[in-house]
């Protein structure tokens, strides 16, 4: 399986993020939209009525309240909805919805939430968001311990992707390899970079190095 890169936007308004998806034309395929709502945690980022144009395919990581709200009002844009975890009231409700819908099942999980409670549920996901730091900004602190989830995911489910999210940049990215990651979010290292195709060449170049070990 090939290990990939999304680069993730954050904007506050129409005009930012039109200028990050400029930047990422003919670089990327996918983008990851990362959604936060002012309450889940504090900040927000696409908490407007925003406009998409129809050159990239959509994942959007929604840190917010009532997840479900806002999946249904953006259902035909999206390819995968990443709810967190954590405010997911039915889990066997929102899988039996999104499979119905032929949807991808995905969930988020932040840097505290134990992995033992989405054991239960790990079978009938197709993707698993690690969250390597606190949500909500970019270039919050990075943290390690998250990455301990990953064998235990695997072990339960080894078809599930996991994906990385926080603090992707050539320092860490080998550590998230090494620990069974599939995919990884980048963000200010990426799609805030002047070059945002460079930024994504050198991470993949860490990405298949650890391959090797």
């Amino acid at each position: 399986m090939k290990q990939l890169i999304f680069p993730s936007v954050m904007s506050k308004t129409q005009e930012e993020l039109e200028a990050d998806l400029k930047k990422l034309k003919k670089v990327v395929k996918i983008v990851h939209l990362d959604v936060v709502d002012g309450i889940f945690a504090p900040n927000d980022s696409l908490d407007f009525n925003f406009k998409l144009p129809r050159s990239f395919h959509y994942n959007a990581h929604l840190m917010v309240k009532k997840p479900e709200i806002w999946i249904k009002k953006r259902w035909k844009e999206m390819d995968l909805f990443i709810p967190q975890f954590e405010e997911i009231k039915n889990v066997s409700a929102y899988i039996k919805w999104m499979k119905k819908g032929k949807k991808k099942v995905a969930f988020a999980l932040k840097p505290e939430t134990p992995v033992e409670k989405i054991i239960p549920y790990l079978k009938q996901c197709d993707y698993i968001l690690i969250l390597t730091v606190h949500p909500g900004f970019y270039g919050s602190k990075f943290l390690s311990s998250p990455l301990k989830k990953i064998p235990l995911i695997k072990k339960y489910n080894p078809s599930v992707r996991v994906v990385v999210d926080g603090g992707m940049c050539p320092e860490r990215i080998g550590l998230a390899v090494q620990a069974g990651a599939d995919y990884f979010i980048s963000g200010s290292y990426t799609t805030k970079a002047e070059h945002p195709r460079e930024r994504i060449s050198k991470l993949m170049m860490v990405i298949k190095k650890n391959k090797k070990r």
